[in-house]
């Protein structure tokens, strides 16, 4: 990597060549298609790819469960316990 990384240039503040390599580090140990693996060098690009990829099925997934909690309170009656329960859950 290049020094110009770890300098600031026209004064904004630059990322350093070595919070680069702890960052991945902390995704690497966040992601579970990696972190799961047999131990190994898995490179930076990897680790945002997947990282990407992640953050990707992770929106699916909220978007999955808010489309069953939508039906899920369109089938019950408003007033009733259930629909308060849920409400206060998601408040």
């Amino acid at each position: 990597m290049s020094s110009r990384r770890s300098r600031q240039s026209s004064g904004s503040s630059r990322i350093s060549d070595d919070q680069i390599i702890e960052l991945v580090s902390k995704l690497r140990q966040l992601l579970p298609e990696i972190r799961d693996r047999r131990p190994g060098k898995v490179s930076a690009s990897k680790v945002l790819q997947e990282t990407c990829n992640y953050i990707r099925s992770l929106h699916k997934e909220v978007d999955d469960l808010s489309e069953r909690l939508s039906q899920l309170l369109s089938t019950i009656d408003e007033d009733s316990a259930e629909a308060a329960i849920i409400r206060s859950l998601i408040m």
